[in-house]
């Protein structure tokens, strides 16, 4: 029995339909396979990074402010007007140079008046021993005649209590003009500071007074201007309770300024004062260290970023600090306990052995030990595997790696964005097909 022609076109439209049916069913197929039952690509769940090679500090950072390391504040030693100025501020001294001038008219005329005093004085010196020597000769002339019996011994006692008075009066005059040479030296001084000289040599960094100025001195001295020594800086620093017993007098430290284009300036710690300065119920330390200053690019008051090296090395091994957090299970392991053990089956127990006398040491100081921690790594072929390294120096981003790891190696250093809302299920794997 023959097909009539109008069937041709039904069976065609049929075997259409059934392969797009097929190609639909195929599709749907294949994305829940991939979405629900494919095995989970596990290297796409995390992020990585990879062990290099650099320098790494450990440090404790505070601000302090730059201070010259030796200044002195110059003031007025008498009360009277400022005369004249002959600095002002950003001129360099010598020791001994005229600074300023205090009006000295009452100072002279108090000199002046001290020195007739002590002219009078002394006119009446030679008076009392002109009258002292006219005694010594009435007591010589009354025992004379005495010895002849020619006079009464009254005679001759009243001559020798008026020698001894005349005496006691050229004595009494010496002393005041001891006193008045005394005040007179003194007068003198004050005219002299009615003149002020640069104490040491520097730079005029500041001037509180103005010319013309009445100055009082009765009570404190008056501050005129402050001369510093700018070619020394001390950075004065205030660091945290919690910081302060990380550092030791004697450590290098260094800092950076606003403006500075990231140059480090370097010094010492030089002290650390005991009495804390209290601010809105926090406790900090001043911390005090100095640096050189040449070209005087440091000036007073400047802001300073401080770093503190606590522990350091260079040219080592660095891991991120988030492969750390990334591996867990990390584990405290002190210098005198020599490590934990490895099992050989470890694949890092032949790499950590290779690489410790490699390890550059870092400074000595109060950095805390080492420790080893476990590290997910990613091999070249393979699943990841879980690897024990030893870490030495860590800052606040990387690790020092004393054993275990090798430059070049990738660590797993987080969760992959698509795994950080925590319910475990990731990007799966697209099968072959």
């Amino acid at each position: 029995m023959t097909s009539s022609p109008a069937s041709k076109p039904r069976r065609l439209r049929r075997a259409v339909i059934a392969l797009v049916t097929l190609g639909v069913l195929g599709t749907g197929g294949w994305f829940a396979w991939t979405k629900y039952f494919s095995p989970p690509d596990e290297s796409a769940r995390y992020q990585f990074a990879t062990v290099t090679r650099g320098d790494i500090e450990d440090v404790v950072t505070a601000t302090g402010t730059l201070q010259p390391r030796d200044y002195v504040d110059v003031g007025a030693q008498v009360s009277g007007q400022l005369k004249k100025i002959h600095v002002e501020v950003g001129s360099e001294v010598k020791a001994g140079d005229l600074l300023a001038e205090i009006d000295p008219i009452v100072l002279q005329s108090r000199v002046d008046a001290t020195r007739a005093q002590l002219r009078n004085l002394r006119a009446q010196l030679m008076d009392r021993e002109a009258s002292r020597t006219l005694a010594d000769v009435q007591v010589k002339r009354q025992r004379n005649l005495m010895a002849e019996d020619a006079t009464t011994r009254e005679s001759l006692q009243n001559a020798e209590a008026a020698l001894q008075s005349a005496q006691a009066q050229v004595e009494s005059i010496k002393a005041q003009i001891d006193q008045t040479e005394s005040n007179l030296r003194a007068d003198e001084a004050n005219l002299n500071y009615a003149r002020i000289y640069a104490p040491m040599a520097g730079t005029v960094v500041s001037i509180t007074a103005r010319q013309g100025q009445t100055l009082i001195a009765s009570q404190q001295a008056p501050v005129i201007l402050r001369v510093a020594d700018l070619s020394t800086m001390t950075v004065q620093t205030q660091v945290s309770e919690a910081d302060v017993s990380r550092l030791r007098l004697g450590m290098d430290a260094y800092f950076t300024i606003l403006g500075g284009e990231g140059r480090r300036w370097e010094g010492k710690l030089r002290k650390i004062e005991p009495t804390p300065v209290v601010q809105n119920n926090v406790v900090l330390y001043n911390a005090l260290f100095d640096v050189s200053n040449p070209n005087q690019a440091l000036m007073t008051q400047m802001t300073a970023q401080v770093f503190f090296i606590v522990a350091s090395a260079k040219d080592t091994l660095l891991v991120p600090m988030s492969a750390l957090a990334a591996g867990r299970g990390e584990r405290l392991k002190t210098a005198a306990t020599g490590g934990e053990a490895r099992s050989a089956g470890d694949p890092g127990a032949g790499k950590a052995a290779a690489d410790a006398p490699k390890a550059p040491d870092a400074k000595k100081g109060a950095g805390r030990a080492p420790r080893t921690v476990t590290i997910k790594i990613a091999p070249a072929e393979g699943p990841l595997q879980d690897r024990q390294v030893e870490i030495g120096v860590r800052s606040r981003i990387h690790a020092q790696v004393l054993s275990g790891l090798e430059e070049g190696e990738r660590v797993v250093s987080g969760m992959a964005p698509a795994d950080k809302g925590g319910n475990g299920s990731g990007p799966r794997r697209t099968p072959r097909i």
